[in-house]
C-alpha cells in the first residue's frame, strides 16, 4: 500500500505520516517499506492520470509502499484508536487475500492430481478446467466505427 493511501485510511496528512516514519525509521527495514523509484511513479502516473497542475499541487518526494509487516509497524508508530481499527481491517484483509491465493494453489494441485491419474480421454476436460481457473484477460478496445 502507498503512504497517500495509508495517511487516508488513519485520517492524517501523507507529510505527518512520512514524519512519523522518519522518526522510527529503525522499525522500518527495506523488508517492510521502500521508496519507490522514477520509473514506477511515472507508471503510477500514467495508469492514473494523478499529476496535478499549479504550484504545490504534486509531491515533492517519490511515495512509499508498504508491505504487509510494515503496515503492522505503522500502528505502533500511529498510536490512536483510529490507527489501532484500521490497522486491524487491513490485516484482515491480507489473511483474506492470502487464503484466496492458497486455496487457487490447492485447486490446482488437485487438477494436476487427477490429469495424472487418468488418461487422454480426459485431456479436452482438465485443458478446459485451466483455462477456466485462469484470470481474464482485458478486453481489446476496438478502433474505428
Amino acid at each position: 500500500m502507498l503512504d497517500a493511501d495509508l495517511a487516508e485510511l488513519y485520517g492524517v496528512p501523507t507529510k505527518r505520516l512520512n514524519e512519523a516514519i522518519k522518526r522510527n525509521a529503525v522499525r522500518f527495514p527495506e523488508d517492510f517499506m521502500f521508496q519507490l523509484s522514477r520509473e514506477e511513479v511515472d507508471s503510477l502516473r500514467s495508469q492514473n492520470a494523478t499529476l496535478k497542475t499549479g504550484r504545490g499541487k504534486h509531491r515533492k518526494y517519490f511515495p512509499f509502499a508498504f508491505t504487509e509487516q510494515g503496515v503492522a509497524m505503522l500502528s505502533s508508530v500511529l498510536n490512536s484508536k483510529r490507527a489501532i481499527q484500521v490497522n486491524i481491517a487491513i490485516m484482515r484483509a491480507f489473511v483474506l487475500l492470502r487464503r484466496m491465493l492458497l486455496s487457487h494453489e490447492e485447486l490446482a494441485r488437485k487438477v494436476d492430481a487427477l490429469e495424472r491419474r487418468y488418461d487422454a480421454q480426459f485431456r479436452v476436460v482438465f485443458d478446459a478446467i485451466r483455462a477456466l481457473m485462469e484470470p481474464p484477460k482485458p478486453p481489446r478496445r476496438r478502433i474505428g466505427f
